[in-house]
């Protein structure tokens, strides 16, 4: 019930939990958004991805493979200033408005949470037996029928695990909001931020 973080704590209270939605309600909305968006997002491009890397080998499959990773390596402060330098330049050559804007934050987490998507589903399938997929195939299934059926089923694992890295590394990124975000669309990591630069309490403890 202390007004300033002090160890060891005198006394304990639910205090602070009522007044989080006050405080926060709008930029936690805002990061749960974002992450139900950057899990649909990287779902549909990961899924996809995943299966044709792993059960399909094409000319230029590697660099693909290579690129569709490659935000894994790149500082996250890095990746920031090159996605805000490419929606201002968007923005300037076609007249849209998406820096700043919802729009432009979650094509930012969709890029950088598909590689989580696709180097999970890539896992899932790497120990996967493709007999049932070629007997499927051999028995006359349609390749989407074998995909949903068959496919899809076997590497459930791996999707369930990237939808969950998906949100959270999208609900919990400060990087990009930093670069992305404006006085209108702010996500809980900035709010926190921003809060702690003036207060000293245990609100933040408390979210």
């Amino acid at each position: 019930d202390e007004k300033l973080i002090l160890f060891p704590p005198h006394g304990y209270t639910l205090g602070w939990y009522p007044a989080i939605p006050a405080a926060f309600g709008a930029p936690i909305w805002t990061s749960l958004q974002l992450g139900i968006a950057a899990v649909i997002g990287s779902m549909l491009l990961g899924v996809p991805a995943g299966i044709g890397l792993s059960r399909h080998r094409f000319r230029g499959s590697g660099l693909i493979g290579t690129l569709l990773l490659a935000p894994l390596t790149v500082p996250g402060i890095a990746l920031g200033l090159a996605i805000y330098i490419v929606l201002v330049s968007i923005d300037e050559q076609a007249g849209t408005a998406l820096t700043g804007s919802l729009v432009g934050l979650v094509l930012g987490h969709i890029l950088i949470t598909t590689p989580w998507v696709v180097r999970l589903c890539l896992a899932s399938l790497a120990t996967t037996d493709r007999t049932a997929e070629e007997a499927a195939a051999s028995l006359g299934a349609h390749p989407l029928k074998v995909i949903w059926r068959v496919t899809l089923p076997a590497m459930r694992p791996g999707i369930i695990a990237g939808a969950l890295f998906a949100f959270v590394i999208s609900f919990e990124n400060l990087e990009l909001a930093l670069f992305l975000s404006s006085p209108g669309v702010t996500t809980l990591p900035v709010a926190v931020l921003q809060y702690l630069e003036y207060h000293i309490d245990p609100m933040v403890a408390a979210v």
